[in-house]
């Protein structure tokens, strides 16, 4: 598995308005919610780095009023998901 690390610069990590021990669930979310609203990772993959699930993303989405991308390709793969049954 590939990884990606970041480093935050101690006065920047001091200086978030989070408990200490909610600092990486929080910036995770916060990274996610970003990358989703460019474009630049599908739903599943930002719901996956934000470490929620699919309701609790659509959730923080929706009270940043960010819009659900859902392409016509996306829709063919959940009719065919729905399909096969599973």
């Amino acid at each position: 598995m590939a990884q990606v690390q970041i480093t935050i610069p101690e006065e920047v990590s001091l200086a978030l308005r989070v408990p200490p021990e909610e600092a990486e669930s929080a910036l995770r979310k916060e990274l996610a919610l970003a990358l989703y609203a460019r474009g630049m990772l599908p739903f599943g993959k930002a719901r996956l780095l934000a470490g929620v699930g699919v309701r609790e993303f659509a959730e923080l989405l929706a009270v940043r009023q960010i819009p659900r991308h859902y392409s016509e390709d996306d829709l063919q793969i959940d009719i065919n998901y729905a399909q096969s049954g599973q």
